[in-house]
């Protein structure tokens, strides 16, 4: 039987992965990466353990997520769970304002603050520290592994899972009294869900930040993605001024008179970016605007006595403005464009609402639930009784005391089943601290004050120290004969 000549092996729909080898580079921008690194990572480790005196019937934790008591504590700032559109509009701001930041200078979230640059960054310094510089590392990765190359692997990966450990167990102080938890984590008595949360975010971190990296930002984020459509002519990112740096040459053709750009090819730019990119290729997906490769430029272009910015923060705008030697707009003009002004319009005003209404917000709430078995009671005296379940919630960190009245029905009186005291116009009742406490009431009424089988009642809820007054309308339910109309067709 005749074979059948094999063909070209089919094409794989998959890119293999190319490693890069970060270079170690110093500048300006690098100093600012560091900056918001060490400010970034300080802010995420410390904040769990700074206090915050509220009294003693509140946790002392500055920023909490209390899930067992339903609310989240940041500093003087007290969120319920009714509360939650205060969340809904950070989340609100915090879109805006990557749309903000991406108008105005691309993705310089991506570059300096993504929790995945700052703690790649961090592995990265780590991985540099143990393992040399780039032509090191690659020198390494290539040989065969003994017993130095297992030892200088093995100290890595330990203090990049250390780090990892570091960063969940943190996560976890911001759900608990940060001390207490600790000391329960250590002993082995902390909750499953601790434990658990920990060695989730042990392995995201480690995985995503240590063996991951680029890769990423290049498949796995949706923001490279959306971003282009959040830039336009006027935003400002890294760009290589090809009008100036084209053709390229080394610096001995340049010496023998051949004509050539600034730029002498030294690959520079590739062997600092993090993702493995040549900016000189323009705008790409991949690029997170670490402005890296500005800083190995300039040292270059130092070097050589030629002029900085080769690759620098420019528009596509005012490079071309710059290529035809025109003269540019100061850089505030551009940057405040009326794109850019509604985005920080709109980002203020929600910034600004959330804050007047966060002022001028109650310390105190009421519910009302009528009791439906019975729905009413025929008294013996005429009345009828209806029956509610009162909650009361008190926002201060203190207990407090509020009187109980009614309007909407008149004569109508309170009467708590409990204490079996005489019915009152005003009931006063005593509520815990940070807390909801729930009363079962009754109410009797004159079924002559009804307006029928259905009548209006107003439950007021007064603050006793004068800080705060909540009311809450139900439904008092009578017989279907009950009313001023009734009480005429008996006298006739």
């Amino acid at each position: 039987m005749a074979t059948k000549p094999a063909g070209p092996a089919p094409e794989s729909l998959y890119k293999a992965r190319t490693k890069v080898f970060p270079k170690k580079v110093e500048g300006s921008f690098r100093r600012l990466k560091w900056a918001i690194l060490f400010i970034t990572l300080g802010i995420y480790y410390i904040t769990p353990w700074i206090r915050w005196d509220r009294g003693p019937y509140a946790p002392d934790q500055a920023v909490l997520v209390d899930l067992a008591g339903r609310r989240f504590f940041f500093g003087p700032i007290e969120i319920w769970p009714q509360e939650f559109y205060y969340v809904a509009g950070l989340l609100i701001m915090a879109g805006l304002g990557l749309f903000l930041v991406t108008t105005s200078v691309g993705r310089a979230w991506c570059g300096y603050a993504c929790p995945q640059t700052v703690w790649t960054d961090l592995y990265m310094a780590v991985e540099r520290w143990i393992e040399g510089d780039r032509n090191a590392r690659m020198k390494l990765d290539k040989a065969p592994y003994d017993a130095a190359k297992i030892a200088k692997r093995t100290t890595k990966h330990a203090i990049w899972l250390v780090i990892a450990l570091l960063t969940g167990g943190a996560w976890v102080f911001y759900f608990a009294d940060a001390p207490t938890l600790l000391g329960e984590i250590v002993r082995g008595e902390a909750p499953f869900a601790a434990y658990g949360a920990i060695a989730v975010l042990t392995f995201t971190t480690y995985s995503l930040a240590g063996l991951m990296r680029e890769q990423v930002c290049t498949y796995m984020c949706p923001w490279p993605r959306i971003q282009s459509a959040m830039l336009d002519e006027d935003s400002f990112i890294v760009t290589y001024k090809a009008w100036r740096g084209e053709p390229r040459g080394s610096v001995k053709e340049r010496e023998a008179g051949k004509a050539t750009g600034d730029c002498v090819d030294c690959m520079a730019c590739v062997n600092v970016c993090p993702t493995g990119i040549d900016i000189r290729n323009g705008a790409q997906l991949e690029c997170i605007t670490c402005a890296l490769c500005i800083d190995a430029c300039n040292d270059i272009m130092d070097k050589l006595e030629r002029p900085r910015d080769l690759i620098g923060y420019t528009t596509l705008n005012r490079d071309v403005q710059e290529s035809k030697g025109e003269t540019l707009a100061p850089i505030w003009k551009t940057l405040l464009r009326p794109r850019v002004l509604i985005y920080l319009a709109v980002w203020s005003a929600i910034g600004l609402g959330m804050l007047a209404v966060l002022a001028g917000r109650d310390r105190m709430d009421i519910s009302v639930a009528q009791e439906r078995n019975p729905v009413f009671v025929m008294l013996s005296d005429g009345d009828i009784r209806n029956g509610y379940t009162l909650k009361i919630l008190n926002k201060e960190a203190r207990p407090r005391e509020f009187d109980i009245m009614l309007e909407g029905i008149e004569g109508a009186r309170l009467t708590d089943p409990v204490s079996n005291a005489a019915p009152a116009e005003t009931l006063r009742l005593k509520v815990r601290p940070d807390g909801v406490d729930t009363f079962r009431l009754q109410v009797r009424a004159p079924a002559a004050a009804l307006s029928g089988e259905q009548s209006e009642i107003v439950f007021v809820a007064r603050s006793v120290d004068g800080e705060g007054e909540s009311r809450e309308t139900a439904r008092f339910t009578g017989p279907e004969n009950s009313g001023p109309q009734r009480e005429e067709e008996d006298d006739r």
